[in-house]
């Protein structure tokens, strides 16, 4: 049976399940390259909830391959940084393109679809969507498995930082931003 070639869409309210299933199933895939078995246990749980706020604003994407969700990620004109971050006041507000950056958010890869140029595909929608919004930069909160992806498309790194988890375990993470 041939492999069907994912395709790339917007993703819809129909999509929340199995976009959740592959959040878990990437952390689970990817993370133990970069991370313990305790912090990987910690980011499957805390860090895999999908945004739906991302949904409706239509700046998430899926790539579909005959079904299933293999790849998800996408971008946001709002305040709120990255999954986990708390519910801050500001997370929904809306930021202005002219003097804030667009955010790159929940950015996740089914390991057995990894080096295929999905995370890139999504990158490139993002940064597109972004600029024609009239946003001039895009930032995010990098976990360690991304950084590579990210830096060969062009962000540049700001800081490392500690990402911190309910359960107390504190995740590498890297604040990274990309001119438009």
């Amino acid at each position: 049976m041939a492999i069907m070639e994912p395709v790339l869409r917007a993703a819809v309210p129909a999509d929340v399940l199995r976009i959740a299933a592959l959040m878990r199933q990437s952390v689970l895939d990817v993370f133990p390259q970069f991370h313990n078995e305790t912090e990987t246990a910690a980011a499957a749980r805390y860090m895999t909830e999908p945004d739906t706020v991302l949904i409706d604003d239509g700046t998430y994407y899926v790539h579909d391959a005959a079904g299933e969700v293999v790849a998800c990620g996408g971008w946001s004109k709002r305040d709120k940084l990255y999954t986990g971050s708390g519910a801050a006041p500001s997370d929904d507000r809306l930021l202005d393109p002219a003097t804030e950056p667009a955010r790159v958010r929940a950015m996740f890869v089914r390991g057995d679809w990894t080096r295929r140029g999905l995370g890139r595909a999504i990158l490139d929608a993002s940064a597109a969507a972004a600029r024609a919004a009239g946003f001039r930069t895009l930032v995010l909160m990098a976990t360690l498995p991304g950084v590579p992806l990210y830096r060969s498309f062009g962000f540049r790194e700001v800081a490392r930082v500690a990402l911190p988890l309910p359960n107390g375990v504190r995740l590498g993470g890297v604040s990274m931003e990309y001119g438009l």
